[in-house]
């Protein structure tokens, strides 16, 4: 027993670090995780002390209980087994596929991630780059939305950077959890991405397996309480104006909705930008004609954008893009709109007319999106700008339309954001960042003027507010 044993001196670090590593998973990892967890949870009870809409238990779930938990949903079982005995395939591949899309769908919701890190960088971007303005917002009908509801924010898609205002302008009543597409599944920021709480879709798949695990899983998420934000357009706008609804998303959350559980409240919400960050490359898809851009490219071009912007900032020549503004509107219930329309379970309707009533709903909603689309001062003067001749328009002709516009747009219930309540300031405000971008030009008479292949521009930002007009053009002098 008490004989010496000779070891290699690597054999005996190799043991120590094995060693180190058993009492580090053993004993300290657990005291540690415990800690933290204890930490977060303190954390998450009070935020929800002071949330308007609370984070749901769902949300706070392990990511690795809810992938098993969907992937093995009845209904999604059903699915692979439905679809193994179309594609000819074992029950166990289209199973493992189900997990797979189930993986790839489910967030991992992190709370600290969330409130300390993504809504301090959304607000320090979004102020960075814009002057931000909350819009019109009925705050009596806000105040009454039951707060065990789920509640979606339905939103037109102007930017991407419409998930970054949104989600800061939003912050100090609950956490949103968007629906996010491919584009953002790139190594780094799709771990971010995910810890925000958003889920990844896949836009334009077909394969009916993975439709039915998205479909739970919204359901899921819908029935759980969960906050969603969703934008019914499917993508973003190529031409400025708002796109037909597709209801992928919004029939998953109504398909799914039991009248006698938690009540679903759709919220309007309304975005507007002076500048929209891809204007030129969205204009640039409307005609088929752009090539395909690589990952590569796309990330040259963005830094090549930055750097540009940083050198005009150093040079004390840099502006901010003008102003963004988010405006929300009535709640819309939908206990209340069934009990309207005189169904009493949707799911009683036979599939023909639920999708009418889902198509029906969606248009509707799409249509209070409208109304509530902030009126900014580029829009403004580029609808302006678009009626004018050949001989273009001097500041006060611009000044006398623009304000005839504007009265007509507030009588007509639009929401306009007139900085500083100033008719004069505003109109100079949005042709400012026309003539910076050199999309307008002032010739020699000091008239204004559409510079020359900038037409399809000025008429990307007039879009915008175009359904607000009912069809009318201002009254050029």
């Amino acid at each position: 027993m008490t004989s010496t044993i000779e070891l290699p001196l690597w054999f005996v670090i190799i043991a120590g670090l094995l060693a180190l590593i058993a009492f580090v998973e053993r004993l300290l990892t657990p005291a540690v995780r415990w800690f933290f967890r204890r930490r977060v949870n303190r954390a998450i009870e009070e935020l929800n002390t002071r949330l308007k809409l609370k984070i749901r238990p769902f949300g706070l779930t392990k990511r690795r209980i809810l992938v098993d938990r969907l992937a093995y949903d009845p209904e999604v079982v059903a699915a692979a087994e439905a679809y193994a005995e179309e594609e000819d395939m074992p029950l166990e591949v289209a199973m493992a596929n189900a997990q797979r899309y189930a993986s790839e769908i489910v967030p991992s919701f992190n709370a600290y991630a969330y409130f300390r890190v993504g809504t301090r960088l959304a607000r320090a971007i979004s102020t960075a780059l814009y002057r931000v303005r909350l819009g019109y917002t009925n705050e009596e009908a806000l105040a009454d939305v039951n707060p065990d509801a789920t509640v979606i924010f339905v939103m037109n898609h102007r930017s991407n950077m419409d998930y970054v205002l949104v989600t800061y302008l939003a912050s100090a009543s609950t956490a949103l959890s968007y629906a996010v597409g491919e584009w953002a599944r790139v190594a780094i920021l799709q771990h971010l991405i995910r810890s925000m709480g958003a889920y990844f879709i896949r836009r334009n798949a077909r394969n009916v397996l993975y439709r039915r695990v998205l479909a739970r899983y919204v359901a899921m998420a819908t029935e759980a309480g969960v906050t969603q934000a969703v934008f019914p357009e499917g993508g973003l706008s190529r031409d400025g104006k708002l796109r037909p609804v597709k209801l992928g998303l919004l029939s998953y959350i109504l398909n799914g909705y039991e009248p006698e559980g938690r009540d679903i409240v759709f919220i309007p919400v309304g975005l507007n930008y002076d500048r929209v960050l891809e204007d030129r490359t969205l204009i640039a898809e409307i005609d088929g004609k752009s090539e395909p851009v690589s990952g590569s490219t796309k990330f040259k071009r963005t830094m090549g954008f930055i750097w540009k912007n940083f050198k005009l900032r150093l040079a004390g020549r840099w502006h901010r893009f003008g102003y963004a503004c988010v405006s929300f509107g009535s709640p819309v219930s939908m206990k209340a709109e069934l009990k309207q329309r005189r169904i009493k379970n949707p799911a009683s309707l036979s599939q023909k007319r639920r999708a009418n009533l889902v198509e029906a709903i969606g248009g509707d909603l799409m249509v209070a999106v409208g109304d509530v689309v902030p009126v900014l001062p580029v829009s403004v003067v580029s609808t302006v700008l678009q009626s004018a001749d050949d001989g273009g328009m001097s500041l006060l002709s611009i000044k006398a339309a623009a304000g005839r516009l504007m009265d007509d747009l507030v009588a007509g219930g639009a929401h306009v954001h007139i900085p500083h309540a100033d008719h004069d300031y505003a109109v100079e405000a949005g042709l400012r960042m026309l003539v910076l971008r050199h999309v307008v030009e002032m010739d020699d008479e000091g008239n204004y003027h559409i510079a020359d292949g900038e037409g399809a521009l000025i008429a990307y930002y007039a879009n915008a507010i175009a359904h607000l007009q009912n069809g009318t053009k201002p009254d050029l002098p």
